[in-house]
């Protein structure tokens, strides 16, 4: 049987890797020229995990971490999907160019061992 104290457990060590998977991803951004705009970033409909500035446009990333890249893959749901792309209309709006800002989505896939697989413009605009 589980014990509360175990759940509390593995739920702060999730916490923490998946803290750490999107700092790696954040480095690997950085490393290919993107800067990190926002980490974690949270709007009234939910939290994008990194926001990146392209030039002029602006790239939201979904890191998903998991024993496996496919597990990690298989984590990001159509309602999540729904809940960044309303997230990032909300962020868009404290933009300049607002809604006509270039975006992209990105899904960073990171497994239990640090590998990583980024898919970028994973899903199209909502």
């Amino acid at each position: 049987m589980t014990k509360p104290n175990d759940r509390h457990h593995r739920g702060r060590t999730a916490f923490h890797a998946g803290l750490a998977a999107e700092h790696r991803i954040a480095q690997d951004y950085e490393r290919r020229g993107f800067a990190v705009a926002r980490r974690r970033w949270r709007g009234s409909g939910g939290e994008i995990d990194l926001i990146l500035q392209d030039g002029t446009g602006l790239v939201f990333v979904e890191v998903k971490q998991s024993r496996s890249i496919a597990r990690a893959a298989e984590s990001l749901s159509p309602r999540q999907m729904q809940r960044i792309y309303a997230s990032a209309e909300e962020f868009l709006g404290t933009q300049p160019l607002g809604s006509l800002t270039n975006v992209r989505f990105d899904v960073a896939l990171v497994d239990g061992t640090g590998d990583m697989q980024i898919i970028e413009n994973a899903f199209g605009h909502g």
